[in-house]
């Protein structure tokens, strides 16, 4: 019988804050691991989703993936980490990354050197929450004789969002886990994999996604979403594919992003997303996980969400 990772789900930057905690519910109801909350720019606050969700909610562990460790103090940050962990006991898990540069630059807010950042902000917070005093007098970080007066009694895990070489071995230094943004095909994981070199670390692989008993109907509903692999950011996910010099001369050749996702291969979409039959997409979450994936992330596509995520719960129900 095949291994399966477990399976959560990354709720959306445009669902309406009235419509989230009726989502929030149904996220948990169908069976999820893990509801994981973007914390983008100019959308929705991390913290503010984070503690709805678990107050609306009973079991579902929930995620921030990821917190910009550039946008907030990092003493600030536990407090509110510690306070929600506090609340609901082993169900939060903790993701901070550089941020999108551009976001990060409108927000005034992109160091000289990410890297040193994230290196100084998860040292500094993985040893508040664990309740030391600390005294740290880095680049961008500096704490004196800082406590937390109420940590958490289940420390969370404290895990890195991070694409590169560099920064996915920082993460495997440092963090407890590392989150992959989508895509995350097996070769990607690989090379994600090759640099952490960490044997104890919590691997969550972010995958647009959709199923239907049509495997083109659920192609055609992920191109949309498939646009940006062939933007600059993330190149790295695409470079280590069999296709990925091809996927990027097609996006050279293409007048848009919208042009060129409706251009890519069907083979090529297998290959960026968890789609088509349930039975596919099963197979496709084995092989993630025989990839090293723990958890895999799915990112629902479609107008109508509610839908969207009912198609999705056949990959945890069956």
């Amino acid at each position: 019988m095949p291994e399966y990772p477990r399976v959560g789900v990354v709720i959306s930057a445009q669902l309406r804050a009235s419509e989230f905690a009726a989502y929030l519910r149904r996220v948990e109801q169908l069976g999820f691991y893990e509801a994981w909350l973007v914390d983008d720019f100019c959308f929705h606050g991390g913290f503010a989703q984070a503690a709805t969700a678990l107050a609306v909610t009973d079991s579902l562990r929930v995620g921030i993936g990821v917190l910009p460790a550039a946008a907030r103090n990092v003493v600030f940050t536990a407090m509110e980490v510690a306070t929600l962990a506090g609340m609901h006991p082993g169900r939060l898990t903790v993701g901070v990354g550089h941020g999108m540069p551009e976001w990060m630059r409108q927000a005034g807010g992109w160091p000289e050197s990410p890297l040193t950042l994230l290196d100084e902000y998860v040292r500094v917070l993985r040893q508040l929450l664990s309740g030391a005093e600390v005294n740290f007098d880095g680049r961008y970080v500096r704490v004196r004789g800082a406590r937390l007066v109420h940590p958490p009694s289940v420390v969370p895990l404290v895990v890195a969002g991070v694409r590169g070489p560099m920064s996915l071995r920082r993460s495997g230094e440092l963090a407890q886990g590392t989150v992959l943004a989508e895509p995350v095909a097996p070769e990607y994981l690989a090379f994600a994999l090759a640099h952490i070199g960490a044997a104890e670390h919590e691997i969550i692989a972010y995958n647009i996604a959709d199923v239907d008993d049509d495997a083109t109907a659920a192609r055609d509903r992920v191109r949309a979403a498939l646009a940006v692999v062939g933007e600059p950011d993330w190149q790295q996910h695409v470079a280590v594919l069999e296709f990925g010099a091809e996927l990027a001369e097609l996006r050279s050749r293409s007048g848009s992003a919208a042009e060129f996702a409706a251009a890519l291969p069907d083979a090529w979409v297998d290959q960026l997303a968890v789609v088509g039959t349930p039975q596919l997409a099963r197979e496709r979450l084995a092989a993630l996980h025989g990839a090293g994936a723990d958890q895999v992330a799915l990112i629902p596509v479609g107008d109508d969400r509610l839908a969207a995520l009912d198609r999705l719960a056949a990959l945890v129900q069956g």
